[in-house]
């Protein structure tokens, strides 16, 4: 299992050093989304066995406000033992510990057919903005999604990637797709059900035909970070395994003080 993680980690930077706005920071390689602002989609991956300063942490979260972005990464702690010391030290605060999930050609399991749901790959401009909007949805957001969740999906779509679209009673129901694959490998990521569709199974179909699509593409696993224990045990259903857990990690802004409120408190993780 071990190897595993450590194969998904060197996944992780491997993609992130191929998007085209990322940049380095001393020890720090960051996956910056110009279009996208979502948390999730901005962060840093340490170098392996990086043993990053004081001054090279100060220099990664300047970085990251001259982006207008909040400092945050996301790693797996025994591949930079040093790394989340240091960080805790300059004051960022764990958010959590996420369980990595992955699953093998031979591990995948069928799902429960849902009757009547219709997944595909989007095509046209309309699809790719449905697919977009439930996954907007799904994460929490309001209004219309921004431009980078849509560039995402429609890159997975037309690249070495996949892209999904579900409808379930003439509606958008669920969205998802996995990045290009790196050495046989593939993330499924960004699996989103709307919410009149939740608890039908959707999740679970729309998983299988995301992970059977990237096998199909020459993949021999696909990884995942679920999103909680939940949705952990509906990938479990489908043949994915624990195989690690990576500490996602962010440095909070203070608030403004108050003139005369004395000093600030220091906040805690965002809750999403």
């Amino acid at each position: 299992m071990t190897s595993m993680a450590n194969a998904v980690q060197d996944y992780a930077r491997a993609l992130a050093l191929r998007s085209p706005d990322h940049y380095r920071v001393g020890p720090f390689t960051v996956r910056h989304n110009p279009g996208w602002e979502l948390k999730y989609a901005n962060y840093a991956i340490p170098d392996r066995d990086a043993e990053p300063t004081a001054d090279q942490v100060a220099a990664l979260v300047d970085a990251f406000g001259k982006h207008e972005r909040l400092p945050r990464l996301e790693f797996l702690p025994a591949w930079a033992p040093a790394v989340e010391p240091t960080l805790l030290a300059a004051g960022f605060t764990v958010e959590n510990r996420a369980p990595l999930l992955a699953c093998g050609r031979e591990d995948l399991r069928p799902p429960k057919p849902v009757d009547g749901l219709r997944i595909g790959t989007p095509v046209t401009g309309a699809e790719f903005t449905e697919a977009a909007r439930v996954q907007h949805h799904g994460f929490g957001g309001e209004g219309e999604p921004e431009p980078g969740m849509t560039d995402w999906l429609r890159a997975a779509a037309t690249g070495d990637g996949v892209a999904a679209l579900a409808v379930l009673d003439g509606a958008p129901a669920g969205a998802g797709g996995c990045s290009a694959a790196i050495d046989g490998l593939s993330e499924l990521a960004g699996l989103a059900v709307a919410a009149r569709h939740r608890r039908r199974g959707v999740g679970a179909a729309l998983s299988a035909w995301l992970t059977e699509r990237a096998f199909g593409q020459g993949c021999r696993a696909v990884w995942l970070e679920p999103g909680d224990p939940g949705v952990e045990r509906v990938y479990a259903g489908i043949g994915y395994r624990r195989i690690g857990e990576k500490v996602n990690i962010s440095l909070e802004p203070r608030p403004d003080p108050k003139p005369g409120s004395g000093p600030t408190p220091k906040p805690g993780p965002e809750t999403v």
